[in-house]
């Protein structure tokens, strides 16, 4: 389906379509967030708007499979969508954007300047394990109200499900070390970079660069300097003096700019010199080179200068496989700052997420598509443990009775009407659930090597017999 254009459009001289020059080419935000969608949701909801469609319909958000290189998934991104939620409305600038289209009526156009969310959401908290087929969320809606919301809910919890569960890892491979999001600089887009330190610091970072995040999630800053900032100066260590007295119980020295060892030696000298003021260096950053040797080399320099207090960050394209190697080597590195790997997940920078309907009208539904099917019916998820570690889900029915010992995982977090259910949890809170959840994985689970067995995920014996009747009939086969 092609629309004709739209407001504040002139023609590419290109040929390739409009270039927009109108009041939409900003910053995606609460106004006009509702638009960020794919067109075919607002074509469905105007056929079901035209049909008189609407009654309660249930979806589930989940992940088909887990990429080659993940066992396990950290749920993350629910306090956004619940916000989103709670802000839905199609502003009279968004009305009036969809009227030039030419493919919706006035009166569906005035049913979505009405529109408000007044459905129901259960979710896995984050912070939490998950695994394949599981469903992170479930909305239970009108069908318009639910189908319009797809595009926002995959976006916003598949990208900090991506990326905290890349932060996982990190943290499984620091150990008792710690890392720091080095990644907006990198990352896919603004709104990503402030996404990724949120959703990194759920999976165990300490703390971002990025002073937006800082300032909207209270997040810890942490910071060093540039090589351009050592390169502006007449040398080296007229760098260090400057910067050590404009941050004297701030500053992180980086080390590598022209020679590493040497470049040490100046930062001690400038060390002794704020220590002699009252100051105290806190660290050096080493970005570049064989890191291992360096490290060691950095170490004695400082400790032989009586600077053992001084804490040396590594950076440079780490990811945890790197830095499980320099842990396993016994690298005396106290932090690590982690970018470009960590905010694009860059072994595995995509999730196979869908959202798919479940339930329409009372009834469970059920797709049977050739390695795409789904499971049919409002849902919960129990997990076993055994000696305290995770032993297996079981993906039931909503109104089945947890079995000895399971827990139920999914929560209503918003009640019908759209309401909150209570107060949302704070980020530590949630980066604690998260800490608390790897400690409970099985060691097999913890690897960072791809393959092995993988998590056990069943369904009930009711839920699966729901599916045979709906797979006999419907006459397909479940894949």
């Amino acid at each position: 389906m092609t629309a004709r254009g739209g407001a504040g459009l002139r023609p590419d001289p290109t040929g390739d379509g409009p270039v927009s020059e109108g009041p939409g080419a900003r910053w995606v935000s609460d106004d006009n967030a509702p638009l960020l969608t794919d067109l075919y949701e607002l074509t469905m909801a105007a056929s079901y708007h035209a049909r008189g469609m609407n009654g309660e319909a249930t979806f589930d958000l989940f992940v088909r499979e887990l990429p080659p290189t993940r066992r396990f998934l950290v749920a993350c991104g629910l306090e956004d969508a619940l916000r989103f939620l709670e802000r839905l409305r199609f502003d009279d600038e968004a009305i009036a954007y969809l009227r030039t289209l030419g493919l919706f009526a006035d009166d569906f156009l005035a049913f979505l300047g009405r529109l408000r969310f007044t459905g129901e959401v259960r979710a896995v908290p984050e912070g939490e394990i998950v695994f394949r087929g599981e469903p992170i969320l479930s909305v239970t809606a009108p069908l318009i109200e639910a189908q319009i919301v797809e595009t926002f809910l995959l976006n916003c919890i598949t990208y900090q499900t991506m990326v905290a569960s890349k932060a996982a890892r990190v943290a499984l491979a620091c150990g008792d070390k710690s890392f720091v999001d080095f990644s907006p600089r990198r990352d896919h887009g603004a709104d990503a970079a402030l996404k990724a330190a949120r959703a990194a610091y759920v999976g165990g970072a300490t703390g971002t660069s990025n002073v937006l995040a800082g300032m909207i999630y209270g997040l810890p800053l942490s910071g060093t300097m540039a090589h351009s900032y050592v390169m502006a100066f007449e040398d080296e260590t007229a760098a260090f003096r400057s910067f050590c007295r404009d941050f004297p119980d701030n500053a992180v020295l980086v080390v590598d700019t022209f020679d590493v060892e040497e470049g040490t030696r100046r930062a001690a000298r400038v060390a002794t010199e704020l220590a002699a003021r009252g100051g105290a260096l806190r660290g050096v950053r080493i970005d570049s080179g064989d890191l291992a040797p360096l490290t060691r080399s950095v170490r004695k320099i400082l400790d032989e200068a009586g600077l053992n207090a001084v804490a040396i960050v590594l950076s440079g394209d780490l990811d945890e496989y790197r830095i499980k190697d320099l842990m396993d080597a016994g690298v005396p590195a106290d932090r690590f700052g982690v970018g470009t790997h960590l905010g694009t997940s860059a072994d595995a920078p995509s999730l196979g997420s869908v959202y798919k309907l479940v339930a329409e009208g009372g009834e469970p539904k059920i797709k049977l598509s050739t390695g795409k099917a789904t499971l049919p019916g409002r849902k919960q998820l129990f997990r076993f443990f055994d000696g305290g570690r995770f032993a297996r889900d079981v993906i039931s029915l909503e109104e089945e009775e947890a079995a000895d010992g399971a827990v139920p995982l999914l929560e209503c977090v918003m009640a019908r009407g759209g309401r909150r259910m209570g107060a949302s949890p704070s980020l530590v809170d949630i980066k604690s659930r998260c800490r608390a959840r790897l400690e409970q994985l099985p060691e097999g689970l913890r690897s960072l090597e791809a393959g092995g067995e993988p998590y056990e995920v069943r369904t009930s014996p009711r839920l699966s017999a729901l599916v045979d009747a709906m797979q006999r009939r419907d006459g397909g086969s479940v894949e």
